[in-house]
């Protein structure tokens, strides 16, 4: 599924991406196309945002991460994903 592109992946996993040939970024998020890969605890809230952003828009996006943003901490994690979601839409 990659086809060279490199994977994001969490501490634990990383040995084997890269025993299997794939190059690891230290980033949360890296995207081409329809194929996205992340690492790290929160790994699931970015390619959640990121598939929200491509089918529904940013604005949808940023509306599911506010609401499971931890309270008091709303409107940084809404700007921090779409800081790692924006260059991959």
């Amino acid at each position: 599924l990659l086809e060279g592109l490199p994977a994001c992946t969490d501490l634990t996993t990383k040995p084997w991406v890269i025993d299997a040939g794939i190059d690891v970024l230290n980033q949360p998020l890296v995207a081409r196309g329809n194929v996205a890969t992340a690492g790290g605890c929160l790994a699931s809230s970015y390619l959640a945002a990121w598939i929200i952003a491509k089918t529904a828009g940013v604005d949808a996006a940023s509306s599911a991460i506010e609401y499971v943003a931890p309270s008091g901490e709303k409107q940084q994690s809404v700007a921090a994903m779409r800081k790692v979601i924006e260059p991959y839409l």
